[in-house]
């Protein structure tokens, strides 16, 4: 048997269909459709969301970019078993994808991704924002698309639709593969309509598969551990995505193993488990950082190993081994290590049960990280407590203030600037999911649209979006999103008028913080001390959000705790210190590599060159 139906129409009918299935727990995969439409998909995908509202909930976007954003906050909070799809129109609407899909494909989050496409039948050549290239007359401006997706196919005739959705969906349910999936779809191929076999429009379930251990990779890891006089866990965010963290706990409290997290882990054991010793690398924590250089052995569990997490390979010792437990060979392998290819949760489970009852029993003993970790935290203290109620709040402050007020509901969303820093080495984390900080891409513009992904996923939580001016003027359209959608999103705004976070950096660099002032400029093109007439948080109302100006600390903790409750979107908008200022956390308790200019007869670049040379000797590989 089969049902007629034009190529959108059968597309909406089988997304709908199809459902993930892990330890036992089934659910749909694909929940919602974002999308934006002009000729491309408005006569397609959108007449078909309008066939088949009951199938397919629609959320509308303000831009393309954001609305992938959104759909990765949602896979994130969904732990990469429920996702959403993205509608656009061809040309700018389709480009506009590509920074989003380069998020969710490096973060390893899955979104489908359905630009329109030019004709596939050309009736006219070229059409309205096609672009045209002299030596391949099927490329199209998706073709963009192509290195930033784990998969992709342009669907050019109706019977190409079978095997390309059962691909893409493969992929969006792979626990070690997947990310942006792209289905290209020619505007008069959407429209046109084909016989569909009934079961390609069945329901159908993707068992998201848990892959065990190898055996004798698992016997060299147990040996590993077993010699290890002083081993120090890493865990990243494989460990959230596999839903890890008890037999990560249980293999930490088995074998007293210190555990340090990446970003994209913190969390995976509250801050005040006795083997959490905070974040690793270049925005870690001292405790962690010591314990890494002075490890003979690192145990990684679903990490990337990013520059940040090794600070730039300068972080271990030279003679020190690593030991990858990881869903993917490809990370498996890094670093020269051990592999244990495996799901997470499967192979911290079997690695605890071949263990026994092996405790650790080196210089790396809990009692001296727990003294380091409440020094730490004494640090922590000093740099949240103002010196007055009535003074203005310092970057970290705000933390602090909103430290006192969260609970494990709560969850935080940040993405780039200094803030990640802040939080990554600072922030007392609750739960296993509070903390939602996207730094794989660290892409300025994510918090926000992000936050509504994370709202729609997780109902009735407080979900907080921190941002900086940077990054407020980068992306604030999707507030109309949140107002519209009537989601409680939580927005603060921290001002400090300029790019702070690259601002200090290109003063450690001999760059002089050129480039990072929101200041007016003079006829000289220096800039002079006055700040611009730029009114952020009049903007955020002008877009619908109920705004709270704090000007003191005592006003930000008020303002924090009435956003907490609000039931209507809210932004609280605070002026910190000037991008001249420090945020007041602890410096960098590891290098990160940037290089600096080799010859320059400014003295601020000469001096950092010298800073820099001193550093890079330090840097190895580990083979």
């Amino acid at each position: 048997m089969s049902v007629r139906l034009t190529v959108a129409q059968a597309l909406v009918r089988f997304l709908a269909a199809q459902h993930t299935e892990r330890d036992g727990v089934r659910q749909r995969l694909i929940t919602a459709t974002w999308g934006i439409f002009g000729h491309g998909n408005v006569a397609g995908i959108g007449q078909a969301l309008v066939e088949y509202p009951d199938l397919m909930p629609y959320h509308q976007g303000r831009n393309e970019q954001a609305m992938v954003h959104a759909a990765v906050g949602y896979a994130r909070q969904s732990n990469r078993l429920r996702a959403h799809a993205v509608t656009t129109s061809i040309g700018p609407g389709a480009t506009n994808l590509v920074t989003g899909a380069a998020l969710a494909t490096i973060n390893r989050l899955p979104v489908l991704l359905l630009p329109g496409d030019t004709f596939a039948t050309r009736p006219a050549d070229p059409v309205l924002q096609q672009l045209e290239v002299p030596y391949a007359g099927e490329v199209s401006v998706n073709d963009c698309l192509r290195p930033v997706s784990r998969y992709f196919d342009r669907i050019t005739r109706p019977e190409a639709l079978v095997p390309a959705a059962l691909a893409a969906v493969r992929v969006l349910t792979d626990p070690a593969d997947t990310g942006a999936v792209t289905l290209a779809l020619p505007q008069d191929v959407q429209a046109e309509a084909y016989d569909w076999p009934e079961e390609f429009l069945a329901e159908r379930t993707w068992t998201v598969r848990r892959p065990r251990p190898d055996a004798a990779e698992l016997d060299a890891a147990v040996r590993a551990v077993r010699a290890a006089r002083r081993p120090l866990v890493i865990a990243g965010g494989g460990v959230r995505y596999s839903a890890a963290e008890d037999a990560l706990r249980t293999l930490a409290e088995q074998a007293d193993l210190p555990v340090a997290s990446t970003q994209a882990a913190k969390g995976v054991l509250p801050y005040d488990h006795a083997c959490d010793v905070g974040g690793i690398g270049h925005t870690g924590t001292a405790t962690a950082n010591a314990l890494a250089r002075t490890s003979d052995l690192i145990i990684g569990v679903g990490t990337r190993y990013t520059d940040f997490t090794t600070a730039s390979g300068t972080l271990f010792r030279p003679d020190t081994r690593l030991l990858n437990l990881n869903i993917t060979g490809f990370d498996a392998h890094k670093q020269s290590a051990l592999p244990l290819v495996a799901d997470a949760r499967e192979g911290l489970t079997a690695l605890s049960e071949a263990l026994g009852g092996h405790r650790q029993g080196g210089r790396h003993n809990p009692e001296r990280w727990i003294f380091s970790k409440q020094e730490w935290q004494e640090r922590t203290d000093t740099a949240y407590t103002p010196d007055s109620e009535d003074a203005r709040p310092t970057q970290v402050q705000v933390l602090g203030a909103l430290d006192t007020l969260v609970t494990g509901d709560d969850i935080l969303i940040n993405a780039a600037g200094s803030l990640p820093g802040d939080l990554h080495k600072l922030w007392r984390a609750r739960s296993t999911d509070q903390y939602h900080v996207e730094y794989g891409y660290s892409c300025m513009g994510y918090e926000i649209p992000a936050a509504i992904g994370v709202a729609l996923a997780a109902p009735g939580r407080p979900v907080w979006a921190l941002v900086g001016d940077g990054t407020y003027l980068m992306n604030p359209t999707e507030i109309v999103t949140a107002v519209q959608e009537r989601l409680p999103i939580k927005v603060v705004i921290l001002q400090n008028h300029g790019y702070a976070s690259i601002g200090g950096l290109s003063e450690a660099v001999g760059a002089e913080r050129f480039g990072t002032d929101y200041r007016f400029r003079a006829p000289d093109g220096s800039f002079t001390g006055e700040p611009l007439p730029v009114d952020l948080a009049a903007n955020a109302a002008s877009l619908g959000l109920r705004v709270l100006r704090a000007r003191t600390v005592r006003d930000l903790r008020e303002a924090l705790a009435d956003a907490r409750e609000a039931t209507v979107p809210t932004c609280v908008y605070v002026e910190t210190e000037t991008a001249d200022s420090v945020s007041g956390a602890p410096p960098a308790q590891a290098w990160w590599d940037v290089p600096v200019a080799e010859t320059s007869t400014r003295p601020s670049a000469v001096k950092a060159r010298e800073e820099y040379d001193r550093h890079v000797t330090a840097r190895r590989r580990h083979l």
